[in-house]
């Protein structure tokens, strides 16, 4: 049934003259499974306070709730005759609905309730279906999505996640919002968060990081109610930049059973990382910076290390969030460990000095659809620096693609030496696919030292490099003459 219901908005939103790609279908069937979900939130809400002797006060005014106005019933429980339809209904999604939605962000000061987040959502969010017939057949497939039970929420949050991952495929700019889920669930179970610790993610995207963190630590946590509370409401924390990804973010972390996501939109990098004090930091950091960003000359200001390359403030950024003590998992181009220009060499340098890059993941090429980059993961703490790095080249044996896509058996033996490496506290396991890199921070003492943290497999035979024409003739006309002699004292021979 849900699969179903999805196809059949997607079908409907492909023929309306609003929505042209993948990027618009979820972002319109984002801002109506939000007021139909927070219809049934509130109805949930009035409930329990009813079975306490309590009178509950609802967000919404009553003209604007989803009942009256989304789908309001005769009392055979059908839909009314006088429902809005057509221009009428545009008319007032547009003019009345959007406009009074997008008033609680400026009438609510608290970002972690969920009258902000509608506030947000609908301030940033535009209705782009053009007909009211089409958002008529929408919004009674929608009524039909229960959102009732833990099962059907984990349904709900799964097909989302299926459209999420479909609109990275998608092309255009679809892609950075979407990390393989695979990548990240392996990166959680190496740095492997507990309840009590704060997870941040800066760069939230579509918040697979903090779904996934969710899911990771509620199903291995003690299920009190002081536990529960704590996972919902003081545990996760991001911000996003852009408008759609945000709204993606929210309503997908709502679906994995957070009601008012902790995401704040902004632009991370706007923040002086010099004002970041010990209340602003984080026990876990998870992210994928967006890469091949070039930020303004003000936005650079923010930084000691100062570069355009987005990925590289981040980097700072998210060192500078981290507690002594504290973790990260963060994606980055492979460029980063190599690169020789200044601002690189210093962030190297900064990153080894302050933290302990203790693992180095090196991911294949097509690990990320649509991005023909090659990444790393970086795993650190913060508050020693680095002595040993131990380095891991995946290789799934096969060439990575929409056919192909990573999976979590491709990531076992990773994860699974990874979990040796931190029982044992030594260096890491030596194999065809790892090996150990000893570093010596001081070593800045040595005339261009460029902290080179490359990959560079020492279990794989270097190929021969490849000869020049001249030195192949040159052979070749050897082995003539030594052909021509062999022959000449055969013959002398005989």
């Amino acid at each position: 049934m849900f699969e179903q219901t999805f196809k059949n908005i997607d079908d409907i939103l492909y023929k309306d003259a609003g929505a042209d790609s993948e990027l618009d279908y979820i972002g319109q069937t984002s801002w109506v499974l939000f007021l139909r979900y927070l219809d049934e939130l509130e109805k949930e809400k009035s409930d329990e306070a009813a079975l306490q002797g309590k009178e509950y006060t609802f967000i919404l005014a009553e003209e604007y709730k989803w009942s009256n106005w989304a789908m309001p019933k005769d009392k055979d429980g059908e839909l009314d005759k006088n429902a809005l339809t057509g221009p009428d209904l545009i008319e007032f999604v547009d003019n009345e609905l959007f406009p009074y939605l997008a008033k609680f962000k400026v009438e609510t000061d608290n970002p972690q309730t969920i009258e902000y987040k509608i506030g947000e959502i609908f301030s940033e969010l535009d209705n782009k279906i053009k007909s009211g017939y089409n958002l008529r057949e929408i919004l009674t497939l929608a009524d039909e999505l229960p959102f009732l039970t833990a099962k059907d929420k984990h349904e709900l949050s799964h097909l989302y996640e299926t459209k999420i991952k479909n609109m990275g495929n998608a092309g255009r700019n679809g892609g950075q919002y979407y990390t393989p889920r695979p990548l990240i669930r392996a990166m959680i179970e190496v740095v492997n968060p507990q309840i009590g610790e704060t997870v941040y993610d800066g760069a939230v995207g579509s918040a697979g990081f903090l779904c996934e963190a969710f899911e990771y630590m509620y199903a291995r946590m003690e299920k009190t109610t002081g536990n529960l509370k704590t996972l919902q409401k003081d545990t996760f924390y991001g911000k996003e930049k852009k408008n759609l990804a945000y709204v993606i973010g929210v309503m997908n972390m709502i679906l994995h059973g957070i009601e008012a996501p902790n995401i704040v939109h902004l632009n991370t990098l706007t923040q002086d990382i010099r004002s970041i004090q010990e209340k602003d930091r984080y026990n876990v950091i998870l992210a994928n910076p967006p890469f091949g960003g070039k930020e303004r000359k003000e936005v650079q200001q923010n930084f000691d290390i100062k570069t355009g390359e987005t990925a590289f403030l981040f980097l700072q950024h998210f060192i500078k969030s981290l507690k002594t003590g504290g973790r990260a998992a963060i994606v980055i181009k492979n460029t980063f460990l190599s690169n020789t220009d200044n601002a690189s060499v210093s962030l190297r340098k900064y990153l080894l000095e302050t933290c302990n890059l203790h693992t180095v993941l090196d991911m294949p090429g097509g690990t990320f659809l649509g991005a023909g980059v090659k990444t790393v993961v970086l795993f650190f703490e913060k508050g020693e620096s680095t002595r040993n790095i131990w380095y891991y080249q995946l290789d799934p044996g096969r060439n990575m693609g929409k056919t192909n896509p990573l999976n979590d058996d491709d990531l076992a033996e990773f994860v699974s030496l990874s979990l040796a490496n931190r029982d044992t506290g030594g260096p890491g396991a030596e194999t065809e696919k790892s090996w150990n890199l000893k570093i010596n921070v001081n070593s800045s003492a040595v005339e261009n030292y460029t902290y080179d943290l490359s990959v560079k497999n020492p279990n794989i035979p270097e190929e021969a490099p490849l000869r020049s024409p001249e030195a192949i003739l040159a052979e070749m006309e050897l082995l003539d003459t030594e052909t021509q002699s062999i022959l000449q004292s055969i013959k002398e021979l005989i």
